[in-house]
Formats: structure tokens, C-alpha cells, sequence
């Protein structure tokens, strides 16, 4: 819409000849605005998240006894067990070591034969007391 359309004159004469048409605040005024800062107040209190807190972490101690009471249950049956079966095991590698030694002996007889004073079976260690041989030192597949 032009101007002249609007003041209803051909022309533009002065801005004062103008209508006003301003506007302005409701009757009555406008509502207040609000600028202060609003914090909702729902949810759990800081009480109820503290004593949540207190009941998961007791929850969890308790069920951490539980389970160290369990473990060390299954750590002492393990250990009776071993300590039960522990003189058979023991009785079977004597066994086999006996065996193995005696093999033993007969294989350094027999290299050694030719060795003027070679006692078969004797330590070439002078330590007065008995050193049980090496790891795979008594294998047949070692000598």
C-alpha cells in the first residue's frame, strides 16, 4: 500500500499530515516478565539420594562378604583336598623315581665302567647332605 493510499491525498505534503498509528500496551499493561532464575523443585531430595546411596553401598558390602566367605570356602576345600590326596601323589613320583634312578645307575655303570675308581650312585658334590637331581636329569630321553 503506498502512502498516498493511506492519507487518502495524492502526494506527500509533510509527515505531520500523516494519521498516527502507534502502538501501545494493552489495557490493563502488560503481564510481568519474569527474569529471576527458577529451579524446578521436583525430584528426590538430597536426603532420599543419600540414603540410596548408604542402602546400594551397604547392598554391596554385604554382598562382597557373601562372596569372599564363598570364595574362601572354595580356597579351603581346594587346599583340604590337595593336602588329602598330596601322600599318593607323592608315593607315585617316589615310585617313579626310584625307578628312574635305578636306570640311572645302570647307565652310569655302564659308561663309566672304564673309569679306574668311579663309584657308581656317589655325589661328585662334598656336601654332606643329598641333592635330589635336576629337573629332567632323570628322563631316559635326557641320557
Amino acid at each position: 500500500m503506498t502512502e498516498a493510499q493511506i492519507r487518502k491525498k495524492p502526494g506527500m505534503a509533510s509527515v505531520r499530515d500523516m494519521p498516527i498509528l502507534q502502538d501501545g500496551p494493552p489495557p490493563g499493561g502488560f503481564a510481568p516478565v519474569r527474569y529471576a532464575r527458577r529451579i524446578s523443585s521436583n525430584g528426590p531430595s538430597a536426603m532420599a539420594i543419600f540414603l540410596v546411596a548408604v542402602g546400594a553401598w551397604s547392598w554391596g558390602m554385604y554382598r562382597l562378604g557373601k562372596g569372599n566367605k564363598i570364595r574362601r570356602d572354595l580356597k579351603e576345600e581346594k587346599y583340604a583336598a590337595r593336602t588329602a590326596i598330596l601322600p599318593l601323589i607323592q608315593a607315585e613320583e617316589d615310585e617313579r623315581f626310584v625307578k628312574e634312578w635305578k636306570k640311572y645307575l645302570e647307565y652310569e655303570a655302564e659308561v663309566m665302567k672304564d673309569v679306574p675308581g668311579w663309584k657308581v650312585g656317589e655325589s661328585v658334590y662334598h656336601s654332606g647332605r643329598w641333592v635330589p637331581p635336576s629337573t629332567g636329569e632323570l628322563r631316559s630321553e635326557v641320557w
